[in-house]
């Protein structure tokens, strides 16, 4: 007989796995008969844009495209610079165990490095590395039995645990346009760099609806028809809504953007401004956290009580911290004198990570490329330099999992009278925190009829490790109650290997029991 139960509804969101790949793309460009032939090169950067990310069994499949820009020097002695803008498609599959369509994806990618070499000139290759992060997560919703109804003869062992249950997740494509404009003196020729990067993110939750806000920094290097090197900066608003029923303010959510396609030119409209149109993908996420009273174990003595048992992989105490580390260093750039800073790359990498019992300690640099330009002739150089830096982040145990996004939140760079350059970087760090758990799920309560009667007696156990009551209890047919009666334990929680105890078991007749416990007593 199938016994009565009452159940809560659960969506697990467990972690299949997790990947980072390096991928490589690489592709010619004929120089246009526009401009000049090649030199060589000063400096190549780029941004990349993922227009499709596609799971199937066992793989990912991406395709996206890289905005690079290079600017060289020609070998017409006239001109002090000029740039190219090539685009490299790739399409590429990424081996992910375990994986299929049915799953939900969480990537981010991000170009490692990238380099362009003169063929000769009017021909150039340009190789780029590519990290792409993926987190492949598996949802399940099931019902948890959490009570037995109108069954006092069972025994229930149970925990109280947090859980953090999928609430809704959504992915959107926001669309954005702007002028971006310039000095009114600047007549732009063309554009020698871009940097784009979504900043500033933020989660509004109202009215079933999630309304997320981030914004997209553009830095734009350009040349003016008169030769002159500029630089500008502007942020564009990046907002979308999901739609998330029954979300509230007490819940996480978690937004990841990925830039989908990119235009950046001159505007051939608007005299004195930059056109910019791009579209960026988000994947909405929410988690709510659940308070569950969950059955571990069951059983009752005086009927026979079967049930089938799994194990269910999620995840608890997430939660999301922000933080900012600042780096302030200073260092030494040969021939400094008649040089003047125009830009600054910089790129964080993780490349340590230890857990102790209270934080999270992180190791990392940070690779400056600087782009300098000299004061007398106007030319063009770049310096690398890499910082070392260190960072904690405080966590409840050691036990906890960590995902750290470093974003350049703002840079300083002052040069001093003697060429040395004070750096003054600040990184937001965004880590998320969260527990993996296993939980015992017990469904399919069906009560067999009575247990095998026996007269009334009582059995000496002596415990060994690793008992408990409720597994001495269980094994012998009679409840943790009375054992704790009869041998006038105080603290059920305490016993210990080698104790003496007596052990009353099942009788028919209930009164006899009682009758029989009190005496001992």
């Amino acid at each position: 007989m199938v016994i009565d139960t009452q159940k809560e509804n659960l969506c697990v969101n467990k972690l299949v796995t997790k990947k980072k790949e390096i991928i490589f793309v690489e592709g010619d460009m004929i120089v246009p008969d526009s401009k000049p032939d090649i030199l060589s090169t000063i400096c190549t950067s780029g941004v990349i844009s993922i227009y499709k990310k596609e799971l199937s069994e066992g793989k990912l499949r991406i395709e996206g495209n890289i905005n690079a820009y290079v600017m060289y020097l020609p070998e017409d002695s006239n001109e002090k610079i000029r740039g190219l803008n090539p685009t490299l498609d790739f399409s590429e599959s990424i081996n992910i165990p375990n994986c299929n369509e049915n799953m939900n994806l969480r990537m981010n990618s991000n170009i490692k490095s990238i380099e362009c070499k003169v063929v000769n000139g009017r021909k150039i290759t340009i190789k780029a590395a590519i990290e792409v992060n993926c987190k492949v997560y598996s949802n399940e919703e099931m019902e948890v039995i959490n009570n037995v109804a109108n069954n006092d003869n069972i025994k229930m062992l149970k925990q109280d645990l947090k859980v953090n249950s999928l609430l809704g997740m959504e992915e959107n494509k926001i669309y954005a346009k702007e002028n971006i404009a310039i000095d009114n003196i600047d007549n732009l020729a063309e554009i020698l760099k871009a940097n784009v990067k979504i900043c500033n993110q933020d989660v509004k939750v109202s009215y079933n609806k999630v309304l997320t806000k981030a914004e997209a920094e553009f830095k734009i290097m350009y040349l003016t028809e008169d030769n002159r090197i500029n630089l500008v900066t502007s942020n564009i608003p990046v907002v979308g809504f999901s739609d998330i029923p029954n979300v509230t303010d007490n819940n996480i959510c978690d937004v990841d953007y990925q830039i989908k396609n990119l235009i950046l030119k001159p505007n051939s409209v608007e005299e004195h401004s930059i056109y910019v149109e791009m579209e960026v993908s988000t994947l909405c996420m929410v988690y709510e956290e659940k308070n569950i009273n969950l059955i571990q174990d069951l059983y009752s003595p005086c009927e026979n009580i079967e049930f089938n048992r799994k194990t269910v992989n999620t995840i608890t105490d997430k939660c999301n911290k922000k933080d900012i580390a600042q780096i302030k260093e200073k260092v030494n750039i040969p021939n400094m004198e008649n040089k003047k800073i125009i830009d600054v790359d910089i790129m964080p990498t993780i490349n340590k990570k230890e857990n102790t019992n209270s934080t999270i300690r992180l190791e990392g640099e940070i690779s400056m490329k600087f782009i300098l330009i000299n004061n007398e002739d106007m030319q063009v150089d770049t310096q690398n330099v890499n910082l070392p830096f260190e960072y904690q982040v405080d966590a409840k145990n050691a036990d906890l999992n960590t995902s750290t996004k470093i974003d350049v939140k703002s840079q300083n760079f002052i040069v001093q009278d003697n060429g040395d350059v004070m750096c003054n970087v600040d990184l937001l760090m965004d880590t998320d925190l969260y527990k993996n758990t296993s939980l015992n799920v017990i469904n399919e309560i069906e009560d067999n009829g009575p247990r095998e009667e026996q007269d009334y007696n009582v059995v000496m156990y002596i415990v060994k490790k690793d008992d408990t009551l409720w597994k001495i209890a269980k094994r012998f047919g009679t409840t943790i109650e009375d054992i704790v009666k009869v041998n006038v334990i105080e603290d059920e929680n305490k016993i210990y290997p080698n104790q003496k105890l007596y052990i009353p078991r099942y009788v028919k007749k209930q009164s006899e029991k009682e009758n029989l416990i009190s005496n001992y007593a």
